[in-house]
């Protein structure tokens, strides 16, 4: 199956998660904690169902992880080469808080890379989707694809997208180090993708998120032409022995020293 091909079919199995959470989104649901504290709400559990089913028929040699696998996914994960990684819901706070900024999140990882992502908004009824080496695209309802790319050179005031959730002292001193510039609030992996279209110049992360947070919209981003590095100036990279994510600066051009505005 081409790129194409396979980016479609996944386009389709995100909208259908994406279907299930919104028939939840629309009750009383209730919340419950995972051992971190994390919210997980049954939308989250229907959606992690419908992905791993259907990414199963789409090719069921291939393994898949979600942030709401089994335990034992999670130990056999460090021997596979290429498998899918997925956060059925990512942004589950907003999704509490009901502000419509969370999305499903489907990425292809092959020797620690994301070579394929797509990022649907199920409220916003978008879909960013991108394959390495094919392109990358934005859908929003039933309008045709368009083609995105990111911001270069990025804008003499850039501007910046921060959590909506998390914020610190780090990230307050990187934006007094870039001077001028505006700063839009979002929530989950949609700030990735604001990178990937051009509307966000600069996405810095200094708090934590885990693999399956980012992993699809990366993808998309670079296919799109920006980068995602860690603090080290290295790519991010997937199926290490700690879940967790690096802090991490996402951006579309590579021309401006975003690395060289952290801490000292």
């Amino acid at each position: 199956m081409n790129s194409s091909t396979l980016l479609q079919q996944v386009v389709n199995l995100s909208r259908e998660a994406g279907q299930a959470i919104m028939q939840v989104y629309g009750t009383n649901f209730t919340v419950d904690r995972k051992a971190d504290e994390s919210p997980l709400t049954e939308a989250d559990q229907r959606a992690h169902e419908i992905i791993v089913a259907g990414l199963g028929r789409l090719d069921p040699r291939l393994p898949v992880l979600s942030e709401e696998s089994a335990p034992g996914v999670m130990a056999e994960r460090l021997a596979w080469e290429r498998y899918w990684l997925v956060d059925p819901l990512d942004g589950t706070k907003e999704f509490v808080k009901r502000n419509g900024e969370f999305t499903v999140n489907i990425a292809l990882i092959e020797h620690h890379r994301a070579v394929l992502g797509v990022v649907h908004a199920p409220v916003l009824d978008t879909d960013y989707f991108g394959a390495l080496q094919a392109g990358a695209w934005m859908r929003q309802g039933g309008q045709p694809k368009v083609s995105i790319g990111v911001q270069k050179p990025a804008r003499e005031t850039p501007v910046v997208v921060g959590s909506r959730s998390h914020r610190g002292q780090s990230l307050d001193r990187m934006l007094q180090r870039l001077g001028p510039h505006e700063l839009v609030a979002m929530g989950s992996s949609l700030k990735i993708c604001l990178v990937a279209t051009g509307e966000a110049d600069f996405y810095p992360r200094l708090g934590p998120t885990s693999e399956w947070d980012t992993a699809a919209a990366h993808a998309v981003l670079e296919s799109a032409g920006g980068s995602m590095i860690d603090l080290n100036g290295e790519p991010l990279r997937y199926n290490k022995t700690d879940i967790l994510n690096p802090h991490f600066l996402a951006f579309g051009d590579d021309a401006v020293n975003w690395l060289g505005l952290g801490d000292a």
